[in-house]
């Protein structure tokens, strides 16, 4: 889209929808993210995406791993923590992950429980076991300071998200998966937890394969695990290796992921999104697309609906209306760097709440 006319753009919200007019099938890869700062659309924005790509048949997810659910709301459903089918007549998916009760400690998972078995029995789990400082995951992390060694671990809601979010990207059921992040903060800390996980499970093979040679005269520290055991702990940590990696290969891969900021026409959402692509990219994660949210412009030239469906902002007679228009094109002119060599999509301010399928629909017509 050029760029250069989003600063001379007016928005009209939609009061009804044809249903010969909603879109049919996303221009998309099989992974979409909209990430971005709180409370600009991203649910809205993922749920109209799913919506529409699975209206072409396309079996499709839609995730949401922010811990303030909304997407239920959104869809006039209510949403499980297990990937539920939610629509008869297309293949509609949706799950929304609680990383509080996915959690049950400071990194509880299958391959934690099995590593414990493999590690942290009798006297190797703790500073006060035998091997002290080096016998727990405290020791092998470098102390009790860093962010795995025991307690509350900072970001292990968004470790357990990510965990789940691995299985879900992975799920042979879906085509198409499409993820409502986190808001910023939360989303770069899940996006931070691949490294920190990969050094952590590195430092344990290491340990693991140093005592390899001292299972015998050291048996009885562990527990009396046998070899098979702590075998199999490795091998699964191995895995979640390997999981990890998948993870970060596909969000680095602009053929199999879209990772799609989501933003308002207001100059602190832009400063949000103009960090939250820095990180992005120094992650090596491209961000192909920018979706401008609320945006005061007339719909009928973003989605080519009929125009006796909208109540527009009367930017002209109304003085509020004027003044939010002046707001928004500051912040949209300092946003210009932000869309160059970007897809940006518009997506209108709404005079009603965008619920329900239809006003989805309208919604994932912008987004096309």
């Amino acid at each position: 889209m050029p760029t250069g006319g989003m600063s001379e753009l007016s928005v009209e919200p939609v009061e009804s929808v044809d249903e010969a007019e909603l879109p049919v099938g996303v221009d998309a890869p099989e992974y979409v993210l909209y990430g971005g700062k709180g409370g600009v659309g991203k649910t809205t924005c993922a749920a109209a995406t799913g919506l529409a790509s699975a209206r072409d048949g396309t079996s499709t997810l839609v995730v949401s791993t922010d811990p303030a659910h909304s997407l239920s709301d959104t869809l006039n459903t209510e949403i499980g923590s297990e990937p539920t089918r939610i629509k008869d007549d297309i293949p509609l998916y949706a799950v929304e992950i609680d990383p509080e009760a996915a959690s049950e400690g400071p990194f509880v998972t299958d391959e934690e429980d099995q590593a414990e078995a493999a590690f942290d029995a009798g006297g190797a789990g703790g500073t006060d076991g035998a091997m002290g400082g080096l016998g727990g995951l405290e020791g092998m992390l470098g102390g009790g300071d860093h962010p795995l060694a025991g307690g509350a671990m900072p970001g292990a809601d968004e470790a357990a998200a990510m965990q789940l979010l691995l299985e879900y990207l992975d799920d042979p059921r879906f085509d198409r998966v499409v993820v409502d992040t986190a808001p910023t903060g939360h989303t770069l800390r899940l996006l931070e937890l691949p490294d920190v996980m990969d050094s952590m499970v590195g430092r344990l093979l290491s340990f693991r394969e140093k005592l390899s040679g001292m299972a015998g005269s050291l048996g009885g520290l562990f527990g009396g695990g046998s070899d098979e055991d702590m075998e199999e702990g490795v091998d699964d940590l191995r895995e979640l290796s390997s999981k990890i990696e998948r993870l970060r290969t596909a969000l680095r891969d602009p053929s199999r992921t879209d990772f799609r900021v989501v933003m308002v026409p207001e100059e602190m959402s832009v400063v949000e999104s103009e960090r939250l692509i820095d990180r992005l990219e120094g992650f090596g994660i491209p961000v192909g697309t920018v979706v401008v949210n609320r945006v005061s412009e007339d719909l009928t030239d973003v989605a080519g609906f009929d125009e006796e469906w909208f109540v527009a902002p009367d930017t002209e007679g109304c003085e509020f209306c004027r003044r939010r228009w002046e707001v928004q094109r500051s912040a949209l002119k300092r946003a210009q760097e932000l869309f160059r060599g970007r897809d940006v999509k518009r997506v209108p301010l709404f005079a009603e709440a965008v619920q329900g399928e239809a006003m989805l629909g309208v919604v994932g017509s912008c987004l096309d």
